[in-house]
């Protein structure tokens, strides 16, 4: 079924309240100030029964001008916008305020309603009709229906009943795959229940029990029940207004315009990267660091605008801008927002939202505008690559980056696989996306780095892992840097052995001194057999201060086998101890430490040395009091 929601719009005491109440039976004015003062304060809800069966919310919002913060925190999630004329009046500066604010709002659809007709002769309301058409040219509005209707004899209502049930029936619904998304327009206590949030279910669905996070707050809660219109449901869908009952949330701990959203679905932010527009018929410019009122959802936050590429936007006129703020919020790219002057408060424009969680720009940076500009009107591919471009550096999650692009996750993981095919992305580990210049800035480091280190020490095979992550990228994640090295091992820029990382080229070459240094520390551990000396007295022994780099060079040419720190072996004699260990096996089973180290003619120490290097190489492995083979 599609789930639409209807909402009101035009000048104070216009007979909006008095339209719902005639067409649903339910007076939205519930505070005792309204009642008092005959016009609507607050946000107002109703449900409309229309003939083909569909349940249409209905939102009615504040005509007075004071009011109009409330009528944006109600105005967010309308799908379908009923302007509002009194016949007896026509066009008035609130219908123009309002008419320009659903425009600002993307509404898609509306229809024009004319109230109070029974109150003035046929031929004045065709006469409202002119001023009417007038107002609107231009608008999504022009060409619109117009019903003119009473609330007091009836007249019309059947009418406008039909023309809504066709608008809703052409209505696109919202996107229920996406995770739900609602902002919280009211807030209050209900005895027995506790705090109790309503608002429009914008998108995704809200299942009784699901878990919620707060944003921008980043509280957590879950959905103790669900009502729509009133009734207790299981679960309430994208397009429907929606009372939620929260569990463990005091009343204090939440306030209009708070977002209650799925975990990890939403990113909070101080800035925002919008595509301004300043209001055609107003008669205020947007000048570059003005402190505006801005209005998102049902939040109202002081900003300052930075616009990019001028310094004042004229009415008509359209740019990208920074928008900065001066309290965290949560918002998704392509959501809508209003901007009022900050001192009158009046609209002077507003837009759409490009990236909800910007870095900070200098104005006139020409790639900053590419981006924006991408962000704007660029396909899924584009937009995800400005993304990962722009987040690489903070090796941001393919998870968060769907976020920042509000696709999915699977959407955003197909659009990062196409990069990568393309050679313009790398995928590292199973959620890190990385641009291939950013990639490419990397591997110069780590070649810069790793030929600095050959120069250094042209008789080491290498540099470990560990101390080449700590030069490059220290903060990383361990696992993802992993990653990376392994990609450029694996595209051939690097190359890694006995655990040390080289580039490709390099050759470890000792000079005619060197090698016959080699000689005698190769000397020196063959005479030793299986009692090596350590390897400090073998370094002091050849009194040389390049004896540590050979010993190095020859561990990773092969020459000797490291068994630890302090116990290096001839490379000859560790492979014919492995044979004499196997060779025991296969003749008793096992071979035990002491039938080892009688069968070498060596000590405790070295015998258990050489098992445990054994058992590392997976050679073999422990049993009861002896080895076996692996």
């Amino acid at each position: 079924m599609n789930h639409v929601i209807i909402g009101t719009a035009g000048h104070v005491d216009h007979g909006k309240t008095c339209l719902i109440k005639a067409l649903t039976g339910i007076d939205t004015d519930r505070l005792a100030e309204e009642k008092k003062r005959g016009i609507t304060i607050e946000l107002g809800f109703a449900s409309l029964k229309l003939p083909d069966g569909t349940v249409a919310g209905i939102v009615d919002v504040p005509g007075h001008e004071r009011f109009i913060r409330n009528m944006l925190a109600g105005a967010g999630g309308i799908d379908i916008a009923m302007l509002i004329v009194a016949a007896d009046e026509g066009v008035m500066p609130q219908t123009r305020e309002h008419l320009s604010i659903l425009s600002l709002l993307n509404i898609p659809r509306g229809i024009i309603v004319i109230t109070k007709c029974d109150t003035v002769e046929p031929d004045w309301v065709e006469l409202v009709k002119d001023d009417i058409k007038e107002a609107v040219s231009g608008t999504f509005l022009e060409g619109a229906d117009m019903v003119a209707v009473s609330a007091f004899t009836g007249m019309g209502l059947d009418e406008l009943k039909a023309k809504l049930m066709e608008l809703a029936a052409h209505s696109g619904g919202k996107d229920l795959s996406r995770p739900f998304r609602l902002p919280a327009d009211r807030v209050f206590t209900l005895g027995g229940f506790g705090t109790v949030i309503t608002g429009t279910l914008i998108e995704g669905t809200l299942k009784e029990g699901d878990e919620i996070t707060l944003y921008p707050s980043g509280l957590s809660t879950r959905a103790r029940s669900i009502q729509v219109h009133s009734k207790d449901v299981k679960e309430a869908y994208g397009g429907q207004r929606v009372a939620v009952n929260l569990a463990g949330i005091k009343r204090e701990d939440i306030e209009r315009g708070e977002v209650i959203a799925a975990p990890g679905s939403m990113v909070p932010s101080m800035m925002a990267d919008v595509y301004l527009s300043c209001l055609k018929e107003g008669m205020r410019d947007i000048k570059t660091g003005s402190r505006v009122h801005l209005y998102h959802g049902a939040r109202e936050i002081l900003s300052k605008v930075i616009l990019m590429d001028r310094e004042v936007l004229h009415p008509g006129e359209s740019c990208y801008a920074q928008l900065r703020l001066e309290e965290s919020f949560a918002a998704k790219r392509g959501d809508r927002f209003v901007v009022r002057f900050y001192s009158p408060v009046e609209t002077v424009g507003g837009g759409e939202i490009l990236d909800p969680c910007p870095l900070k720009h200098r104005r006139g940076d020409k790639k900053a505008l590419s981006v924006m500009e991408i962000k704007h009107k660029g396909d899924k591919k584009e937009i995800v690559s400005a993304l990962i471009s722009e987040h690489s550096r903070f090796w941001t999650p393919v998870s968060e980056i769907a976020v920042l692009a509000s696709f999915t996750l699977e959407e955003t993981k197909e659009q990062a696989g196409a990069l990568e095919k393309e050679g313009k992305a790398v995928m590292i580990g199973r959620d890190i996306c990385l641009d291939m210049e950013y990639v490419k800035k990397i591997r110069r480091q780590a070649v810069s780095t790793l030929s600095a280190y050959h120069k250094a020490n042209p008789l080491r095979g290498g540099m470990k892992r560990e101390e080449l992550r700590s030069r490059l990228l220290a903060d990383i994640k361990i696992s993802d840097m992993d990653s990376l090295i392994n990609y450029f091992i694996s595209s051939g820029s690097l190359k890694e052995q006995a655990g040390l990382v080289s580039l490709s080229s390099f050759k470890v070459e000792a000079g005619e001194k060197l090698r016959k240094l080699m000689e005698e520390i190769s000397a020196i551990y063959k005479k030793a057999g299986y009692t090596p000396p350590a390897t400090d007295d073998v370094i002091a022994q050849s009194g040389s201060k390049q004896a540590s780099q050979v010993l190095e060079a020859m561990v990773a040419s092969g020459a000797l086998v490291r068994l630890d720190a302090q116990i290096n072996m001839d490379a000859g004699l560790y492979g014919e101890a492995k044979e004499k260990a196997l060779s025991i096996i296969d003749q008793k089973g096992q071979v035990t430490l002491g039938e080892f180290r009688d069968a070498l003619g060596t000590s405790r120490k070295y015998a258990v040395a050489l098992l445990e290097s054994f058992d590392k190489a997976r050679i073999t492995k422990m049993k009861g009091e002896g080895r076996i083979r692996a």
